[in-house]
């Protein structure tokens, strides 16, 4: 099993969502984050003083797959939160050693 965590823009969560649910995914945390990366936000004006905003509002995305669904999803994330501006997100991908569903006490892949 691979824990997929994805950062991306707000806009793209909707349409990502939708894709996802219809692709199979069994489930999906959702974050509404700020943070910063390449773009180093911008600078704003309040009453007449320059603010350096220095974060940005992001979409943190977190669900974990088998192994076997780790590229057909990452295609999909990548097609469905892509612009091809600065700002786009991270995708990060990491190995899940086990899983359990409390209420059934499945493990693996049955629990996802």
């Amino acid at each position: 099993m691979k824990k997929i965590e994805v950062i991306f823009r707000p806009e793209k969560l909707e349409p990502l969502k939708e894709k996802l649910l219809a692709a199979g995914v069994q489930g999906v945390t959702i974050y509404q984050v700020h943070g910063c990366g390449n773009q180093h936000g911008w600078i704003a004006y309040h009453r007449g003083n320059e603010v350096m905003m220095n974060t940005l509002p992001k979409v943190y995305l977190l669900t974990v797959v088998p192994d076997d669904r780790v590229e057909d999803f990452l295609q999909l994330i990548k097609e469905n939160v892509y612009t091809g501006t600065v700002g786009d997100g991270k995708i990060f991908i990491s190995t899940v050693d086990e899983c359990i569903r409390i209420r059934t006490n499945e493990t693996g892949d049955a629990a996802l």
